[in-house]
């Protein structure tokens, strides 16, 4: 799966596994979601959407079955224990 970083005050990252059609979706508070079921051409047209947020509201969320795979909060960066090397990179 090939991550893209878009332009996007609601998306960070954007992946596509066409073979699966599975959709992997990073949101700028670091959660990071799997979409199944997702076609091609959705994939395509959020890429190319001028709003990517407005895409993902109008024609992903809530249409296709989706699971929650990691969630990092942008303030759990510098949570203790955490020395925040990996995010530095």
């Amino acid at each position: 799966m090939r991550v893209a970083t878009v332009e996007s005050s609601t998306l960070a990252t954007v992946a596509y596994d066409e073979a699966q059609e599975l959709l992997q979706l990073e949101f700028c508070s670091r959660a990071v979601y799997l979409y199944f079921g997702v076609p091609a051409a959705a994939y395509q047209a959020l890429l190319g959407a001028a709003s990517k947020g407005r895409y993902f509201n109008q024609s992903i969320r809530g249409r296709f079955p989706f699971c929650l795979i990691s969630e990092l909060h942008a303030d759990a960066r510098d949570a203790p224990g955490r020395s925040g090397a990996a995010d530095r990179r």
